[in-house]
């Protein structure tokens, strides 16, 4: 049985909108959101899922997108400025715009990758990311249900898809009604998970629970990061005990243990996550830097871990701090911020001096707090499967310096 078959079609209803000045102008210029404030009046009450189409103070057509009334992110906008019929020609069109600017990954030995990328590839809330020929499809609203019907079948004949998982982010749970029964990790498309499954990431093999795991199985965001470090490990016969904080799966860890270490820590606080990572060690036993590489695990939460460690002063060469968002909404952002201060200072004090700090935020007023200097090796933010087209959706920064 089709678990799409008992969601009604995309809905044939159509919400007016319209929208204050400012979101008029905002929209204009291509923001792909409208929030629940900027609207001045509605034709209607929407339901989710609703196509809303805003038109500016002359009655003219400004945009189209998905109407979601849970959201403060009320419309999710799906084309600007010239009219369209969103149906499966259209998803089929904007799915082959993004595969194609993914087309240099497999030369890469790569074929695990973001495919769609939200906002930044014209598909406000979705995002498909790609494990081979396995594919999660994650909504962050529910809005995007009622479409499911049209873009799998528009996904089909874009890329070779053998099996398909969909995830939803929590906020897209708020409305199960929404849901139509539908559920994260549910499979969509073929056979059933027996398990996690494999990828190639830049001639590594590792392995990601789509139905489970974190975001949709793994960190792909991070893939060029991983490299890079992999790159200086190899260039400098400094950087032997290296300790990856926030571990997850272990793929910075197993990227520095390719580029020459010798003595990798992996930390975490799930002991499912450092199992996958022995595994992905495993998995690449065949290549001699890896088999060679002692691997150790600890499940232990990061802070506290620091905190003893620094006490025994253990040191290291390289530190890799990669944490998870501390902030899940606006009034925890200052907590975060002294989370992340915290975790800086706690981590110089496991670094040797000359070593390398690989830190994913901004640390330079920490270290220069701390009495000891920085040299900054790199700055990196987005790679070109996770694209960046408007101001909130630059999320990813990463700094690698040498702390003298």
């Amino acid at each position: 049985m089709n678990p799409l078959d008992h969601i009604p079609g995309p809905s044939q209803k159509r919400l007016a909108l319209h929208v204050k000045p400012a979101a008029e102008r905002a929209i204009r210029q291509g923001h792909p959101w409208l929030f629940d404030h900027s609207i001045r009046k509605q034709s209607r009450e929407g339901t989710t899922g609703d196509l809303g189409v805003v038109f500016d103070h002359k009655d003219r057509f400004l945009a189209i997108g998905l109407y979601d009334p849970f959201s403060p992110i009320r419309l999710r906008i799906l084309q600007h400025n010239h009219p369209a019929d969103i149906n499966q020609s259209w998803y089929k069109d904007r799915l082959a715009d993004s595969a194609k600017l993914r087309a240099s990954l497999p030369a890469t030995h790569t074929n695990g990758y973001r495919l769609v990328h939200g906002e930044n590839d014209g598909l406000p809330g979705l995002v498909v990311d790609r494990y081979d020929k396995n594919f999660v499809l994650k909504l962050d609203t529910a809005a995007w249900v009622n479409q499911l019907p049209i873009i799998l079948p528009a996904l089909l004949e874009v890329v070779p898809v053998n099996r398909l998982v969909l995830r939803f982010s929590r906020k897209a749970t708020d409305n199960p009604e929404s849901l139509y029964g539908l559920s994260d990790g549910q499979l969509l498309l073929g056979p059933r998970l027996e398990g996690p499954v494999l990828f190639q990431e830049n001639g590594l093999t590792f392995e990601a629970d789509l139905a489970r795991g974190q975001k949709t199985g793994f960190f792909l965001d991070q893939r060029e990061n991983r490299a890079r470090l992999e790159q200086l490990v190899a260039k400098r016969d400094d950087l032997r005990r290296v300790l990856n904080v926030f571990a997850y799966s272990g793929g910075f860890s197993l990227y520095v243990a390719r580029g020459g270490a010798q003595k990798v820590t992996s930390v975490d606080t799930s002991a499912q996550a450092l199992d996958s990572a022995e595994r992905n060690f495993l998995l690449n036993g065949d290549q001699p830097t890896v088999a060679a590489a002692e691997h150790e695990t600890v499940c232990e939460d990061a802070f506290k871990l620091l905190e003893r460690y620094g006490q025994e002063r253990r040191l290291y060469d390289l530190v890799i701090v990669d944490p998870p968002s501390f902030a899940k909404r606006q009034s925890e952002v200052a907590r975060a911020l002294n989370a992340y201060h915290r975790l800086v200072k706690m981590s110089l004090a496991v670094l040797r001096p000359g070593g390398v700090l690989l830190m994913a935020s901004e640390i330079n007023h920490v270290i220069r707090d701390s009495g000891r200097s920085i040299r900054e090796i790199s700055r990196t933010g987005h790679p070109i499967d996770h694209p960046m087209t408007f101001a909130e959706g630059a999320y990813l920064k990463c700094l690698f310096a040498e702390i003298r």
